[in-house]
């Protein structure tokens, strides 16, 4: 400990320093769990992920597939009430 430091200043500083090192020793750590699950991870997973991932991209096809030929019928039925509409007033 510096006799010329505050008390106060020193140990702000160590902690700070404590900090850093602990951000830097969870990044490490991270990292290196992220390679061993890379490694451990079989093909079969990596390949079954790939596939839940179109699957769902599939279906959210189908669903708005499925909306647009709602929105059509409900167009369609519109005009045609509007139709009637203008067929009536005509014959008035």
């Amino acid at each position: 400990m510096d006799d010329e430091k505050p008390v106060l200043e020193q140990t702000t500083d160590a902690m700070s320093s404590a900090a850093d090192t602990t951000k830097e020793v969870v990044k490490k750590v991270k990292k290196a769990a992220k390679k061993v699950a890379k490694k451990v991870m079989p093909k079969k997973a990596k390949k079954a992920k790939k596939a839940s991932k179109k699957a769902s991209k599939k279906s959210s096809a189908k669903k708005s597939a499925k909306k647009a030929a709602k929105k059509a019928v409900k167009k369609a039925a519109k005009k045609a009430g509007k139709k009637k509409k203008k067929t009536k007033k005509s014959k008035r």
